[in-house]
């Protein structure tokens, strides 16, 4: 049943996981504990839900060895990508960070160029310096006047952008059709099952960077709970199971263009509820990003 919601209604499907997830910032932010710690429990409870998820639909059975390799590679980069972008929120703000973050569509393109002998279109190019510009309204042009621990924000974020552009390569690879595994989703109809093997292995990585930090697992508080398990249930394994299983329904195009509501939104949440200062120079500087990151995910030349 749910496998065909998928194939029949992905855009809306996408549309609602965009929206959901751009609430995970949010939820970094008031779960009032250290980046790696809410980077922990985000994928430890969404572990969680997802071997529910697993087991209601029957998927708990034996795969592929070489694609579950894959699936615990990609919890590793996952785990430094949610480190990188939780350190960012800490620093310059849930808003900002997801901006930085979603830049990985010009790294993803550079990739696709130099590997695959993609050629990059003229809406591509344009892009690159539209997005430079419009970070540099956001952040403000005086470089000198930020702080040591903004300028560290900003070097997670375009840190986390690098991460996640990694996973989303090894993402990609985990979900393409394997003749000789049927599990794979599009043959055999798992949805949740390597989504789950990766944020196992996320949680493996993290927990153990914990302990050898020496940082505390203990959550401060109901309020802290609740967020907590808000980024873990609806962050991770709501919204990232709508996403990573409506988007190869979707064309590219209207994709990019829906999956801009995260960051523009998160912008939003940003300002509405934690106070950001945004003048009118800094909200066109949001949209030129946006608008560049859009030209970055649609602009390639077809081969």
């Amino acid at each position: 049943m749910l496998v065909r919601t998928f194939y029949k209604h992905p855009i809306p499907i996408l549309i609602i996981a965009a929206v959901i997830i751009s609430f995970s910032g949010v939820f970094v932010k008031t779960s009032l504990v250290h980046p790696l710690v809410s980077a922990f429990y985000r994928v430890f409870f969404g572990c969680l839900f997802l071997i529910c998820a697993c087991w209601k639909k029957g998927e708990l059975k034996k795969k592929g060895l070489k694609k579950n390799l894959l699936a615990i590679l990609c919890g590793l980069v996952f785990s430094l990508d949610l480190f990188c972008w939780h350190m960012s929120i800490q620093y310059v703000g849930p808003g900002l960070a997801t901006i930085l973050g979603n830049c990985q569509v010009f790294i993803l393109a550079i990739v696709g160029c130099l590997v695959f002998k993609e050629r990059l279109g003229a809406w591509f190019v344009v892009s690159v310096p539209l997005a430079f510009l419009g970070l540099f309204m956001v952040i403000g042009l005086d470089i000198d006047r930020l702080s040591p621990d903004y300028i560290l924000g900003l070097v997670f974020g375009l840190l986390t952008a690098v991460c996640y552009s990694i996973f989303l390569l090894l993402l990609r690879y985990l979900q393409s059709d394997d003749p000789s595994d049927p599990s794979v989703n599009g043959s055999g109809g798992s949805v949740f099952y390597y989504q789950m093997v990766l944020t196992a292995a996320s949680s493996f990585f993290l927990g153990s960077a914990i302990f050898v930090s020496n940082h505390s697992f203990a959550i401060s508080g109901t309020s802290s709970l609740l967020s907590l398990l808000g980024l873990g249930f609806l962050s991770q394994a709501v919204a990232w199971v709508m996403i990573s299983n409506s988007l190869p329904r979707v064309q590219a195009s209207r994709a990019g263009l829906i999956l801009l509501l995260q960051p523009a939104l998160s912008f939003v949440w940003d300002v509405l509820l934690f106070n950001r200062q945004t003048g009118i120079a800094g909200w066109a500087g949001v949209t030129m990003v946006l608008a560049a990151i859009y030209l970055g995910m649609t602009g390639r030349a077809k081969n």
